[in-house]
């Protein structure tokens, strides 16, 4: 099983600037984010050392397979999304 998480805040420039991608490579690949507000749901912070927003998860059975803090442009995540399918 295979679940993307992208973390975001409200106001924040670089999580806007990511969103059109991230909607992009759901179109493109036939999956769903889950989008969490970190400051909303405080318990990911610790879980999962959230520092920065953007941040993006990609969790394969149970763990996080890949990582990327800031924006990431569609082809880098789109490559890693199919190598964790």
């Amino acid at each position: 099983m295979l679940q993307v998480i992208a973390f975001f805040q409200d106001g924040c420039m670089a999580c806007q600037d990511q969103e059109p991608v991230n909607r992009e490579v759901e179109a493109s690949l036939g999956i769903h984010f889950d989008r969490i507000n970190p400051l909303k749901e405080r318990k990911y912070i610790e879980e999962y050392q959230l520092q920065v927003t953007p941040t993006i998860l990609i969790i394969k059975e149970g763990k996080v397979a890949r990582r990327f803090e800031g924006v990431v442009n569609r082809q880098q995540l789109e490559d890693a999304i199919k190598k964790c399918l």
